[in-house]
């Protein structure tokens, strides 16, 4: 018997950053950003907001998938992953600015000035905080223009540009709003930006009811995405590819003036298969204990003898004494209520034990996640 929890496979994966990326884009790329949830809080005016109820309007704190009550334990995740830097999300961390403020100088002060730091933000914010959040060491900011208006965000993005932020446009590609999107990259002509990053729209438990009343679909049977955000983001991606070397657009074979930023695809797929595998590997790679196996997948794997507190030092010496193996590989969980051994003794040594022995598959996140458990005998 075996019960197991899908996690995303994909077996190709773009590897080299786009010319023009933002270093924030990069790392993510690499899987080596934390990401730091500041809060849950949110002026809630996205339909297509993929936060789950778990998340959504609490005012929680998430490095990774490990909640956090204080940035030291933020810090702990940081190096458990091995992190090169942070990307600051919510809700919105401007409705917790101040926390947002010290999470930002902490890890800089920890990390040192190479960290990177992006943040993420819909709201128009008083422009001299632009200056704070330099001060503090954020090196790039992203906005999301709510409902598609730009003209608010004007003085906000001229002040981070000028307070030494890059700073660019990060938004969902509404597959119905093609003529607001094809309109808003000439309305950001002029403003100072260095990119604007167009998201594959995903369909999630958390929007999935908005996402039906307006009438939208899954693109594929193995990705979020919705079905023509793909086609109207690289679209999009095109023209001001055209433009800024001097060709005709594919679409409508006219000749642009360049834009003056570039413009960047992320896909659902990638998001999820990509930056989160990426990331998983960094830190199994960095927390891996002696018995545990990590996987193509990136997970870890290890066997498991289940036993009681009471008896399991007495297993893992008989385990040490017939098998030979030293007992600095055995490890015991006391949660789960089992010996965790490499998975060669586990499957050598369960039909000659009477106790349940498993092979077990875990996230190798702070939670380690089980997504798979194979009974290997019968005494389960």
């Amino acid at each position: 018997m075996s019960v197991s929890l899908p996690i995303s496979q994909i077996e190709t994966l773009p590897e080299a950053a786009d010319e023009g990326d933002s270093e924030g884009c990069i790392q993510c790329q690499m899987g080596s950003k934390l990401v730091l949830f500041i809060t849950g809080n949110c002026h809630w005016r996205c339909d297509y907001c993929p936060l789950s109820e778990t998340r959504r309007n609490i005012d929680y704190m998430f490095a990774n998938e490990r909640r956090c009550e204080n940035f030291d334990e933020v810090i702990e995740e940081a190096k458990a992953m091995r992190a090169t830097g942070a990307g600051i999300t919510g809700g919105d961390p401007l409705m917790a600015r101040e926390r947002t403020l010290e999470g930002i100088r902490t890890l800089k002060a920890e990390f040192g000035e190479s960290f990177h730091l992006h943040m993420y933000t819909s709201i128009p914010f008083r422009t001299e905080w632009a200056a704070e959040f330099a001060e503090a060491g954020l090196d790039e900011i992203r906005f999301h223009l709510l409902d598609l208006q730009s003209e608010e965000y004007r003085e906000v993005i001229s002040a981070c540009t000028e307070a030494g932020i890059e700073t660019g446009i990060e938004l969902p590609c509404e597959p119905d709003k093609e003529a607001e999107l094809v309109q808003l990259l000439e309305y950001l002509r002029d403003f100072k930006i260095n990119f604007i990053n167009l998201n594959e729209l995903e369909i999630t438990v958390g929007n999935h009811d908005n996402m039906e009343l307006r009438g939208f679909n899954l693109s594929t049977e193995i990705t979020a995405g919705a079905k023509g955000s793909s086609e109207l983001a690289q679209m999009l991606r095109n023209r001001v590819n055209c433009a800024a070397n001097g060709l005709p657009d594919p679409v409508d074979s006219v000749f642009r003036e360049p834009y003056g930023f570039h413009v960047k695809f992320c896909t659902a797929v990638y998001k999820d298969a990509g930056q989160l595998r990426r990331r998983f590997e960094r830190r199994g790679e960095a927390t891996i204990s002696p018995h545990e196996t990590l996987t193509e997948d990136s997970t870890l794997m290890f066997g498991a003898v289940y036993a009681s507190a009471g008896n399991q030092a007495d297993w893992i010496e008989e385990i040490a004494e017939i098998t030979g193996l030293p007992s600095r590989f055995m490890l015991w969980d006391s949660d789960e209520g089992r010996i965790e051994l490499p998975l060669v003794i586990a499957e050598s040594i369960a039909d000659e034990v009477d106790a349940p022995v498993a092979m077990v598959e875990v996230t190798p996140t702070f939670d380690r996640m089980e997504v798979t458990v194979v009974w290997l005998n019968d005494s389960n």
